[in-house]
């Protein structure tokens, strides 16, 4: 029976892992056993990191809309009823945009849908 050789193939595989663990402290960054678990454990927590932002972004938007609808003397979700019942579909990342780029534009918004 032939013998199988496959330097290459785990060379090729480990020096990928150890690129993606440049700058990591001490043998995380050189020695393969432990980078390769730190790269892991780095993909892991950058997953989670991506939908933990989307959550983070998505509760500012509501902050800043909140406390721009409250000078109006209003609440955030009655404004949000109102532009449901008036067909408005706009989101609450644009709302904020609006908000800090353009604030007479919401007023506008808000005192057409009282």
């Amino acid at each position: 029976m032939v013998r199988i050789k496959r330097g290459n193939v785990a060379r090729k595989r480990r020096k990928a892992v150890l690129k993606l663990a440049k700058g990591y402290k001490g043998a995380h960054s050189r020695l393969f056993r432990v980078s390769n678990q730190q790269v892991m454990k780095a993909r892991r927590y950058s997953y989670v990191s991506r939908k933990l932002f989307k959550r983070v972004q998505r509760r500012n938007w509501i902050t800043c809309i909140n406390s721009q609808v409250r000078r109006h003397g209003t609440t955030y979700s009655q404004v949000c009823s109102k532009f449901k019942q008036n067909k408005i579909a706009i989101n609450r990342k644009m709302l904020s945009e609006i908000i800090i780029n353009d604030p007479l534009t919401f007023d506008y918004l808000l005192l057409q849908n009282k």
